[in-house]
């Protein structure tokens, strides 16, 4: 079969691991949409964010998404993404998370992932190309053993107002409109909105808004902003402000986090 970036074009392919290739432009938005196959959502350079019912994901370069089949899921870009996604067989053999989760990409995985890209799509399973897909599949399983990053997870609410809010704040994080605004906006009292709030989502209004500010500030730094220019963007008053919170929540300021390297595998992992 000739390759197509269209996924439900993978979907029965007579494979364990097909690999779809395709580039989305700035402010991209692929419609919720499910797949009858498990996906591994890989952006080897920009950030993608993955809205589900349940979580919003943002998915920087060094690290992907995994989605168990039937899971119904919006995609979502600010800048240039180079994606690679894998549509993978739900065989409960090969060890694979039941639920979404953010995993962190190794360099082997990451260049197994290129390698196999350059790939026929109905690959030879009893040669060399079968062997490189079954560790690919060796590789998710060791990774899903590792941290769930959940600093890259959103908690999203059930509740269409409360849902409504969070999609407006993920588009637009730099708001400053107060709690009070919002609730009035639903129909609730304050202290009825952040209680319910808090319930849905496991946090409260401020953190979550904290968060969701982070996250779109990982969108923009991909498109090459500086972190002045970010700091302000999402709504900081200060940088200083916006990196003591940024390495807080990462472990490493802005400047080191966005690290990816291209989307060319290497030379040893050619034919």
């Amino acid at each position: 079969m000739e390759r197509s970036t269209r996924g439900i074009d993978y979907q029965d392919v007579p494979r364990p691991v097909a690999v779809l290739v395709d580039e989305y432009p700035p402010r991209f938005v692929d419609p919720p949409h499910s797949h009858r196959r498990a996906q591994l959502l890989f952006a080897c350079s920009g950030v993608i964010s993955l809205i589900t019912d349940e979580t919003t994901f943002t998915v920087p370069p060094q690290r992907a998404v995994w989605i168990p089949p039937g899971v119904t899921h919006e995609a979502r870009t600010h800048s240039h993404v180079s994606l690679r996604t894998l549509y993978v067989d739900a065989d409960p053999r090969h060890g694979l998370p039941r639920a979404c989760r953010v995993l962190q990409v190794s360099n082997l995985l990451r260049e197994l992932i290129l390698a196999a890209a350059l790939l026929p799509v109905e690959y030879d399973e009893q040669a060399r190309d079968g062997r490189l897909m079954r560790l690919i599949l060796d590789e998710l399983a060791a990774a899903a053993l590792g941290d769930p990053m959940t600093e890259l997870q959103t908690p999203m609410p059930r509740d269409p107002r409360l849902v409504r809010i969070c999609r407006d704040l993920l588009a637009a994080p730099d708001c400053t409109l107060a709690i009070d605004d919002y609730a009035t906006e639903v129909g609730m009292s304050r202290r009825t909105f952040t209680r319910h709030f808090r319930t849905e989502t496991g946090v409260s209004f401020n953190e979550w808004r904290q968060h969701a500010r982070l996250m779109g500030a990982l969108s923009r730094l991909a498109t090459g902003a500086s972190i002045t220019e970010v700091a302000f963007e999402v709504g900081y008053n200060s940088a200083s402000a916006f990196t003591a919170m940024f390495r807080r929540t990462f472990g490493v300021p802005p400047s080191e986090y966005l690290s990816g390297e291209g989307c060319e595998a290497r030379p040893d992992l050619r034919r």
